[in-house]
């Protein structure tokens, strides 16, 4: 019996559409739920096959492939990437970064230098000016801070272009056939929305339909690639 394909995906909502859709896959596939830096670290470390993984992953992988037709994006904001702060982002003189993250960490660096123009300093202490913070953890929470970045809509502000925070991506060559049906069962998932919507947990001030449906873009098109392309020759250079 051939050996199943290690799979990992990101643990958070905006994924949940990808593990309805993979359930159809079980006999061929061993999915994993992980934190999106931990779903890198185990790419990059050749402890899966496939991965949803953080974009900035591709900057620390020698060979790869980007398997699907389909990603964690958005154009223009996208409510669960986020700097908070209590104060004006351009008086910021401290900045935390999201463990869990690594893509939106590297582009909050990118909008500092290259759009907001600013070079805060990376601390690790909870008292720091502002902080990033991605995810589930984000939900309903824009509204409790003086100050809420979404740095997709801050990305779209500087550069006109959608921005694409996780791909599906193989660090080794995948069969075209395997890959067919692969983005097949994805779109499954992606279709069976609405009624993954009426299960999933309620938040305050936060509108999940709204979220899954309009604020993350799943399609991997020509303009979310050349998105990527621009996003990692910034990150080269912060």
């Amino acid at each position: 019996m051939p050996e199943k394909m290690r799979i990992s995906v990101v643990s958070y909502t905006n994924a949940k559409p990808f593990v309805d859709g993979l359930k159809q896959l079980n006999d061929q596939i061993d999915l994993s739920s992980d934190i999106p830096s931990d779903c890198a670290d185990k790419l990059i470390n050749n402890q899966i096959d496939i991965g949803l993984v953080p974009v900035a992953t591709l900057l620390s992988l020698k060979h790869y492939q980007i398997v699907s037709d389909y990603c964690i994006g958005a154009l223009g904001a996208v409510n669960s990437v986020f700097i908070f702060s209590e104060k004006p982002i351009t008086e910021i003189h401290s900045i935390r970064a999201d463990q869990q993250s690594r893509t939106s960490n590297l582009l909050a660096k990118v909008l500092l230098k290259n759009h907001w123009k600013i070079n805060p300093e990376w601390v690790e202490t909870v008292d720091a000016d502002a902080f990033v913070q991605i995810g589930d953890r984000t939900f309903g929470k824009a509204n409790q801070h003086a100050y809420a970045y979404d740095l997709s809509a801050h990305w779209f502000e500087m550069t006109a272009l959608p921005f694409v925070f996780a791909a599906w991506v193989s660090n080794k060559a995948i069969s075209g056939k395997f890959i067919s049906t692969f983005n097949q069962a994805l779109k499954s998932g992606l279709d069976q929305r609405p009624e993954l919507i009426k299960e999933l947990d309620t938040y305050p001030n936060f509108d999940m339909a709204k979220y899954l449906n309009e604020y993350i873009q799943y399609d991997l098109d020509e303009s979310k690639k050349t998105a990527l392309a621009h996003f990692l020759e910034f990150a080269k250079s912060v």
